[in-house]
């Protein structure tokens, strides 16, 4: 029997704890202390993981964090720590996402799919491709150096995320403020509603007008719209800065994207595989005694599976840690998997790639100066996930 670990916290972004890769050759999951005592189990090879986030015999609840004396602030996420485990900083949790189940996960979700198809994403492309040039000319007027994640990567996920809900261009610089910045969950849930009332005044085109003229009750509205206004967001932010620091750490296939743009499409998809933003996802609680993938989880035991360690297996990635804009990444846990992925993959997926290529095009000598992230930073969520950190960059 394995002893009981803790999470480690020596990775970055683009270079992963090694502590993973010995877990992962010992066995699929390893025996995990959580910060409440817990005794559970992190998931590190990546069959196990897709088994374990498409199983309806795991809950949400009791949500558990892997990490232990790590400085953190306060969750953005509409959820508060309480003796190591979290819960809702309000009584919005009948439509929070992440605290869901069952028949009424299913409900909450089915409300905002349509807007999250394929289709409804090539939708805001145009949109989203002016957000970016927008961006690439706050650049310019900023000058070389400048930290690429202030001034163009949060702006463009702020952007595209108002787009797609339907936040009224007068009400964007609070988004900005509030959900961007730093703020108290009282003044988040105060600014959804004013935006939620504003729409049944004056309905449109887009998400959150379809949810006020929706079946769901008002609770479940405005905890469907705290989910979906903090969520997904910064991790648009985090992978166009980091996506853009791992090319200009390899020239080579910085240069063969040059030469071909059109690896982009599956190369956002090797990015997102090289640097998920989540060491660990939120944990799943077997509700009832299971064996999935051979390995025993007794009921009421949470496992925390690794994106991270999941997308660096060898037995689904040879050679995973070579970077190759060529490589078939599709199928990476980068976006999550199963009952609870990430509902806006492909709208993410579109401000990707823009992020990324308009800045390569409008900048043909775009140098990196320095990189935060190079060394290991502390998480910015207790789930343990990555920050992006300042990615400075400049241009002659």
């Amino acid at each position: 029997m394995h002893e009981i670990r803790k999470l480690p916290i020596d990775g970055t972004p683009l270079s992963p704890s090694s502590t993973l890769d010995h877990w992962r050759k010992e066995g699929a999951a390893t025996p995990l202390e959580y910060e409440d005592g817990h005794q559970g189990l992190v998931v590190t090879r990546y069959e196990l993981a897709k088994l374990i986030l498409e199983d309806k015999r795991f809950s949400q609840k009791p949500i558990r964090m892997p990490l232990h004396h790590i400085d953190r602030e306060e969750s953005a996420l509409g959820i508060n720590i309480v003796d190591g485990e979290l819960s809702t900083a309000s009584d919005l949790d009948p439509g929070n996402l992440l605290f869901l189940d069952g028949e009424q996960h299913l409900k909450i979700r089915r409300a905002a799919t349509s807007r999250f198809s394929v289709r409804s994403a090539k939708g805001y492309e145009s949109d989203i491709k002016a957000a970016v040039s927008k961006q690439i000319e706050n650049l310019i007027a900023q000058g070389s150096p400048v930290n690429l994640s202030e001034h163009y990567s949060e702006p463009i996920s702020a952007a595209g995320h108002a787009r797609v809900l339907g936040i009224p261009d007068f009400l964007f610089g609070d988004y900005e403020r509030l959900f961007v910045g730093k703020s108290e969950e009282n003044e988040k849930i105060e600014y959804l509603r004013k935006v939620l009332a504003f729409k049944k005044e004056s309905p449109s085109d887009d998400l959150l007008s379809d949810l006020v003229k929706s079946e769901l009750l008002e609770k479940e509205i405005e905890g469907l719209t705290l989910s979906l206004m903090v969520s997904g967001r910064d991790n648009v932010a985090y992978m166009i800065s980091t996506g853009i620091v791992a090319l200009l750490k390899h020239p080579e296939q910085l240069q063969a994207l040059r030469d071909n743009p059109a690896l982009i499409d599956g190369g956002v998809e090797e990015l997102l595989r090289i640097s998920a933003v989540f060491l660990t996802m939120f944990p799943r609680t077997a509700m009832e005694d299971v064996e999935v993938g051979g390995v025993k989880i007794a009921r009421g035991q949470s496992v925390s599976v690794s994106a991270v360690a999941a997308n660096y297996d060898e037995r689904q990635y040879p050679d995973p840690y070579r970077f190759d804009l060529t490589r078939d990444a599709f199928g990476h846990l980068g976006f999550g998997n199963g009952l609870h992925g990430c509902l806006g993959q492909q709208v993410a997926r579109i401000e990707i790639k823009e992020g990324i290529m308009q800045l390569l095009q409008a900048f043909p000598n775009l140098k990196l100066v320095h990189a935060e992230q190079d060394e290991p930073m502390s998480f910015y969520h207790p789930v343990a996930a990555y920050q992006v950190g300042e990615v400075i960059v400049g241009w002659e």
